[in-house]
């Protein structure tokens, strides 16, 4: 009698077949590649691709083409912001290093008296002369010495309120060029008559202010003839200029010292001395 037929097929290579007609699952061998028309494989595959197939529809072609313009408009509108923070500064910041490029070309331009052998080195000592014309020590030392000689009273209280201009103008150029520190060119030569700690910086021009003021208080409190009023105004001028020439300052801080010493007669004007004020001063001091 024939012996009954294995109820385990096997293939050729020794290795029971996974998913075999019995309903057991068995191992395959692994000397040889996954068969892929195998029952277990066909499942899979059958149940993966619904769900694929359903993700991948619910990614419509407009709603891709969204999301990719979406992205590309967001992170162009950040690089176009970062741009124009980098390649658009300030105006004010702009316009001030402009101005003050400027500033340094023309105040190296006008230094032709800077030096011995600039080109107008031979003009330098009557620059100098004008420069102590504008100093504060023969000011203050003029206007004491006016005052003591001066017997009426109206010639003491313009003195008086002369000599308080001349120390307010000292106080007030002495703070604004510890605050500001800016520094004298780089052409100057420190060769200047009787300076103080603050005067080595540069910003506004103490002779610049003192001539503006000392210019104003003149025309407006003596009697002066016509040329002699121009003198003054041409002797103001004179003096801010030679700042310049001499390489003591640049173009800036001597058009800021006649504006500053033009406000400071206002100020003088407004605390001015009266007759009566003045007499009780003398009259504590006596």
């Amino acid at each position: 009698m024939p012996s009954p037929k294995a109820k385990n097929p096997v293939r050729s290579g020794g290795s029971p077949v996974l998913g075999s007609s019995n309903g057991r699952y068995e191992f395959m061998s692994l000397t040889k590649p996954l068969n892929r028309s195998s029952p277990s494989h066909l499942l899979q595959r059958q149940g993966s691709e619904p769900t694929t197939a359903r993700l991948r529809a619910s990614e419509s072609p407009t709603r891709r083409r969204g999301s990719s313009s979406s992205t590309g408009s967001a992170s162009g509108q950040g690089l176009s912001e970062e741009d124009g923070i980098r390649l658009n500064p300030s105006f004010v910041r702009v316009a001030l290093s402009s101005l003050l490029a400027i500033d340094l070309w023309m105040s190296k331009r006008l230094g032709v008296c800077a030096c011995e052998d600039s080109s107008w080195g031979s003009v330098r000592p009557l620059m100098k002369l004008i420069e102590i014309s504008g100093h504060g020590i023969p000011w203050l030392a003029g206007t004491v010495y006016c005052l003591y000689k001066s017997d009426s009273a109206a010639g003491q209280e313009v003195m008086l309120n002369l000599l308080m201009g001349l120390l307010l103008d000292l106080v007030l150029v002495a703070i604004v060029k510890a605050v500001v520190r800016r520094r004298r060119p780089a052409h100057n030569r420190m060769d200047m008559f009787a300076t103080f700690s603050v005067d080595r910086y540069s910003f506004p021009s103490g002779h610049a202010t003192r001539a503006a003021m000392c210019g104003r208080f003149l025309l407006a409190h003596l009697v002066l003839a016509a040329p002699l009023r121009v003198l003054v105004l041409l002797w103001a001028s004179l003096v801010g200029l030679s700042r310049v020439m001499l390489g003591r300052h640049n173009v800036t801080d001597v058009m800021f010292g006649f504006w500053m010493g033009y406000c400071q007669y206002n100020l003088v004007e407004m605390l001015w001395l009266s007759p009566q004020t003045l007499q009780g001063l003398l009259g504590q001091l006596a």
